[in-house]
């Protein structure tokens, strides 16, 4: 059976146990002593596409966006979360959309490739890369 027949049932399992979107609430509100919610202890959250290469475990994110400050986004929304992959052992592959609002009104995109897994039944993040979106089409032409 195709792995995208699995989805709908995986993805309300999982958006029921942690919601992907949980980012935008904890980081827009400041809750940044709540990042255990979303991700594991020992997340690698690779912001390569913006010049700071990975940042392993939590404590590296808060200060990352600590250091960034008043430069950091107002709101994040995440959306078009999709499973992309049962890699069995309680891990899945998702991807998601992002959409940052500055301060000024100007919006960025990324998009988001997790690794997500269950420990001690708990859904966390325990990969994420994010992909700036600066071309359309991701810069895909006609041939």
């Amino acid at each position: 059976m195709p792995q995208h027949q699995h989805q709908p049932q995986l993805l309300g399992q999982f958006l029921h146990r942690v919601p992907v979107s949980l980012h935008g609430h904890l980081f827009d509100d400041g809750r940044l002593d709540e990042l255990t919610e979303l991700f594991t202890e020992d997340v690698v959250y690779d912001v390569s596409a913006f010049g700071q290469g990975e940042l392993a475990g939590i404590a590296a994110i808060r200060d990352a966006a600590l250091v960034l400050g008043a430069a950091n986004p107002v709101a994040h929304h995440v959306t078009n979360i999709v499973i992309t992959d049962d890699l069995g052992d309680d891990r899945v592959r998702v991807r998601s959309k992002g959409l940052g609002v500055m301060a000024d009104g100007r919006c960025g995109s990324v998009s988001y490739e997790d690794v997500v897994v269950r420990r001690d039944g708990a859904w966390r993040i325990a990969r994420r890369r994010v992909e700036a979106r600066r071309v359309p089409w991701n810069g895909v032409t006609r041939a």
